[in-house]
């Protein structure tokens, strides 16, 4: 498969709790509630493309008076802690059914308030170079945990290999496959080993995450990608008593700008798409 050195990211799964990675003490943060201040924000992000591109937005939101203070982050649970406890102004790095699974788990009331870009979730083979060619009943690893296991049986759904129960929402499992074109045996694993496991099964379905980490280019190596009307578009979130704030307002206008846009189509070729 081809492979992009530019690409190798240390993005963690959805469901590690690993280190944090230049976070603020609690002490030195301002408390959740407080007014934001109009000449600076600090943002929270995970390393990898989400930092390089906040780090192009944070450029652009200078230029308007705005400064921006990164802290990255190598997983996709402390930046919501962080921002709630008002460590955070905002982050960017994660979507909204992700947001709405934390929201619930942790009681806290944080809000999506701008789209930033889609990481598309590809499906891979190491056999087969299109889904037709694959047999009846090949093995397809799809990731074991709730959120990416139903993204990937919607990528198929959509391309109309399965159909899922009327009704499903975001929460479908392999249970809720009525319908299986090629018959396909599913299995388990988890998100981030898929990569390395490849080899073992017929098919799979990856993050865009670990697999430019394996140094795998979804828009070249992918024999079916998600839909840019996938519901996993990434978003900038902050707690809901600041949506309106104008500071934060000035930010995702530096996000969504033609500078950012075109940083993330040189820069990712495809792999990262910017939303707005």
């Amino acid at each position: 498969m081809k492979k992009k050195s530019k690409f190798l990211v240390g993005l963690a799964s959805l469901t590690l709790a690993v280190a944090l990675a230049g976070c603020g003490s609690k002490d030195d943060s301002k408390g959740a509630g407080e007014a934001i201040n109009e000449n600076k924000i600090v943002v929270g992000v995970t390393s990898g493309p989400h930092e390089q591109i906040a780090e192009v937005a944070a450029k652009v939101a200078q230029e308007n008076g705005l400064e921006v203070e990164l802290k990255s982050f190598s997983d996709y649970v402390l930046p919501n802690t962080a921002l709630a406890q008002g460590d955070l102004d905002a982050n960017s790095y994660q979507h909204e059914p992700f947001l709405d699974t934390f929201n619930k788990d942790h009681d806290t009331d944080l809000v999506p308030v701008g789209k930033t870009i889609l990481n598309p979730m590809g499906v891979y083979s190491e056999k087969y170079k299109s889904l037709d060619q694959i047999p009846d009943g090949a093995t397809f690893g799809l990731p074991n945990d709730p959120t990416n296991g139903a993204r990937a049986l919607f990528v198929l759904q959509e391309a109309g290999y399965i159909k899922l129960k009327e009704g499903t929402g975001l929460t479908a499992s392999i249970h809720d496959v009525e319908e299986n074109k090629k018959n396909l045996k599913f299995i388990e694993l988890e998100a981030a080993q898929i990569p390395k496991q490849l080899s073992e099964v017929d098919v799979a379905a990856i993050n865009t995450n670990f697999a430019l980490e394996a140094g795998i280019n979804p828009k070249a190596d992918s024999i079916l990608l998600e839909s840019t009307d996938s519901p996993y578009v990434n978003y900038i979130v902050v707690r809901a008593e600041n949506k309106e704030d104008p500071t934060i307002k000035k930010f995702v206008d530096a996000y969504q700008s033609d500078e950012v846009r075109k940083f993330i189509e040189e820069e990712f070729d495809g792999s990262v798409i910017p939303s707005w």
